[in-house]
């Protein structure tokens, strides 16, 4: 029924706008208000971040993979790297998220459009100026950006930066304040918390995530602004003693450790949704996930100290950061065994939402056992800083994160376009990902147990070894970024003479 009145509007909204003017279309657009217009936009500049991104980890790779000057010194080198990362976590994978969250949630819970409208509105636009920011200031610091460098690193790209990160953080708690009243509030009668989708239960924990750390970010980065500006010493020592640089990681990993939960829980929303669908089974175990889902959103903030085992700490805290890594592996499993039960005996189609899906699950599982070691503080401090923690930290966030993004956007690709996506070019694309993803990290983990360090602008000197498996990364980079341009055309493609969707596109 919802399928059929998305394409009545769409076939309408297509004969009513036929000659619009270039005016017409940035009032539409820079007014609306409504939550399918302002999750369209949040995918859309997501997805023009993600490809940005994306071109400087390939020139990252390819600078990193032969002796000498390729295309950046050193400094340039760090600042790309700098931006990559802010860009991937805070520009893509979260607004994306939250773009789908703002589609989804009023169609999901039965809500006219989100509880408070313009504040949505603000969110986005609030999102837009912050990523503009961040790719202008640039600094040179790494995405962690820690002190004192963050605090000497000359300049204003710096402050931009830090400016530009604050008001992420501002959107974010935006979105968040508007999923959580919207899900409590706006349901339509007979959508309780018992029987509402899971997506809404990823989103409603999500949005507690947020509420509850993105606020210590940004407290964070207008705390470094002012020691950079004014003097303060909050994270820079002195010979009276004040300032504390360790108190800059505290802040920064209290929040940016929930963050892979904040990254991770809505795909695995999405990816509860998706499975039963292609299975054609009901969800196995749905009370256990709504617990497992709730359980990762409140252990998240018990193991942030676990990025800062080099750093000085008590022995029995490590203990209990270690504790913490290891117990929030139980809800995933519970998450992992569910989904595997309801593909059990199930008619399963494989269609392209369902490769992504299996791909997510084989990709987001090898990640996580190597962060089950990793969170065993001996192994850490042998591997802190070399690449098993770049090959452990993509398998989690692109093996996980972006695999469940883009089987999610094919999913519901026919209900916001009212079109099909062409399931050949849908298959091409996860094959040339998949196979690329594994080809760029996996000789990561071996190289990383050799001891070879990260963030290094180049490799001359080191082991042979070394620069053979970063050259077999470059490759892989290629092959996913070859794998993209499938994804792009094929969404381009069926945009306008694609298949009209059917009333239900997955039966």
């Amino acid at each position: 029924m919802y399928q059929r009145e998305v394409q009545g509007e769409w076939n309408v909204l297509a004969e009513t706008k036929k000659g619009r003017g270039l005016e017409y279309w940035l009032k539409r657009w820079v007014t609306t208000t409504h939550h399918t217009d302002i999750g369209i936009m949040y995918i859309v500049s997501g997805f023009v971040f993600f490809v940005m991104a994306g071109i400087l980890a390939v020139l990252m790779r390819i600078e990193v993979s032969f002796p000498g000057r390729q295309l950046v010194d050193a400094s340039g080198y760090n600042a790309m790297f700098t931006v990559h990362g802010t860009t991937m976590i805070f520009l893509w994978v979260i607004p994306v998220l939250v773009g789908l969250a703002n589609y989804l949630l009023p169609i999901l819970s039965g809500a006219p459009d989100m509880a408070f409208p313009r504040l949505n509105a603000f969110s986005y636009w609030t999102f837009l100026p912050a990523g503009i920011l961040i790719w202008v200031g640039a600094p040179a610091v790494g995405w962690t950006a820690y002190v004192p460098l963050a605090v000497l690193q000359a300049g204003i790209g710096m402050d931009l930066w830090l400016i530009g990160m604050v008001l992420v953080g501002v959107s974010s708690i935006a979105s968040g304040v508007n999923f959580t009243a919207t899900i409590i509030m706006l349901r339509a009668p007979g959508i309780e918390f018992r029987n509402m989708s899971l997506f809404l239960w990823s989103v409603l924990a999500t949005s507690a995530m947020i509420l509850l750390a993105t606020p210590v970010l940004a407290a964070a980065f207008i705390l470094l602004l002012l020691d950079r500006n004014l003097g303060t010493s909050f994270f820079t020592y002195t010979e009276s003693g004040a300032g504390d640089p360790l108190l800059w990681q505290h802040l920064f990993w209290f929040y940016s450790h929930p963050a892979v939960y904040i990254m991770i829980l809505p795909v695995m929303g999405a990816i509860s949704v998706i499975i039963p669908a292609m299975a054609r089974r009901p969800i196995f175990g749905y009370r256990a996930i709504v617990i497992s889902t709730v359980a990762i959103a409140a252990v998240g903030f018990g193991v942030w100290a676990h990025h800062m085992y080099t750093a000085s700490m008590d022995l029995r805290l490590k203990a209990f950061f270690m504790t913490a890594t290891l117990i929030i592996a139980i809800p995933t499993g519970i998450k992992v065994l569910s989904w595997i039960a309801t593909l059990w005996n199930g008619r399963i189609q494989f269609k392209t939402p369902m490769m992504f899906s299996l791909g997510f699950l084989v990709l987001f599982v090898i990640g996580g056992v190597t962060g089950v070691f990793q969170g065993s503080f001996a192994l850490d401090l042998q591997v802190q800083d070399t690449y098993w923690l770049v090959a452990h930290l993509h398998y989690v966030l692109f093996g996980g994160t972006v695999m469940g993004v883009f089987a999610a956007i094919y999913f519901f690709f026919p209900t916001m376009s009212g079109r099909m996506y062409n399931e050949k070019l849908g298959h091409i694309h996860f094959w040339f990902t998949f196979v690329g993803m594994n080809f760029t990290y996996f000789a990561l983990h071996y190289v990383g147990l050799l001891g070879m360090p990260r963030r290094v602008y180049e490799l001359s000197g080191y082991p042979e070894i070394f620069t053979t498996v970063t050259q077999w990364s470059m490759i892989g980079s290629f092959v996913l970024s070859f794998g993209m341009l499938f994804f792009f055309y094929t969404l381009l493609h069926s945009m306008q003479p694609g298949e009209i969707a059917p009333a239900h596109p997955w039966e």
